[in-house]
């Protein structure tokens, strides 16, 4: 019964809409694409309700699936309610769900067992994967952690990881920096590429060590002084 309500109230909006008309609409009602209320091709700014899948071009406001996914091809700005959010373009705003994905610029809180933005990050990222291609700027909070971009801010989570240059504070069970790092590490098992600034956990390596490491077993692979001691190491 549901479902046919909803398919007549969208037959009649379409009716009710002038052919042509590409201003973004204010509401947007979807069975599954091409079965919704407003064309895929076209922006919404208000509204956005959807059973299993719906596709516009940008919107602005609030995006609810019921059972199923957000698909926006352009910008959004505002809040992505689903099991599955998919933004082509930029996010601006709260995007949490079962899995959410933004291929532009973030800005805002994004959330989900897998949190993934291709482009760059600003704001927080949680749940059980936070996955970031570009720059981050914030806070990387999700079970597992990764940046591939330049790094700014903190991590926390079982396993941190950073592919570029790092600088704040890494905090989980696994450490690991292919890069440059300048702040802390502090976790069971610590590696940066280059250290400046201080590790403490169990095992603690760099390949180059400016600064101090405290634990088990400390490694600085440039020897100076000391290549490796137990409690702690250093070097300035």
């Amino acid at each position: 019964m549901f479902r046919k309500l909803l398919l007549l109230t969208v037959v009649v909006f379409a009716a009710a809409m002038p052919a042509g008309a590409q201003e973004a609409k204010f509401l947007q009602l979807s069975l599954f694409n091409p079965v919704q209320l407003v064309p895929a091709d076209e922006s919404i700014k208000g509204l956005r309700l959807n059973l299993l899948y719906t596709v516009n071009q940008d919107v602005t406001g609030l995006s609810y699936s019921f059972f199923g996914v957000n698909r926006t091809k352009g910008d959004v700005i505002g809040v992505e309610l689903g099991l599955g959010n998919w933004t082509d373009g930029a996010f601006y705003g709260w995007q949490p769900g079962w899995v959410s994905r933004t291929g532009s610029r973030f800005v805002g809180w994004q959330g989900g067992f897998a949190a993934v933005t291709e482009g760059d990050f600003t704001g927080l990222q949680s749940g059980m994967v936070g996955w970031t291609e570009g720059f981050f700027h914030g806070w990387q909070a999700a079970w597992v952690n990764y940046a591939g971009g330049d790094f700014v801010g903190l991590q926390s989570g079982l396993g941190n990881f950073s592919k570029s240059y790092f600088s704040g504070a890494a905090i989980g069970a696994l450490n690991y920096a292919d890069g440059a790092v300048k702040g802390f590490q502090g976790g069971f098992v610590n590696y940066a590429r280059e250290m400046r600034g201080f590790q403490l956990g169990f095992i603690n390596v760099t390949k180059s060590l400016d600064g101090l490491q405290i634990g088990l077993a400390n490694y600085n692979g440039n020897k100076k002084p000391f290549e490796f001691l137990p409690i702690v190491n250093w070097s300035f």
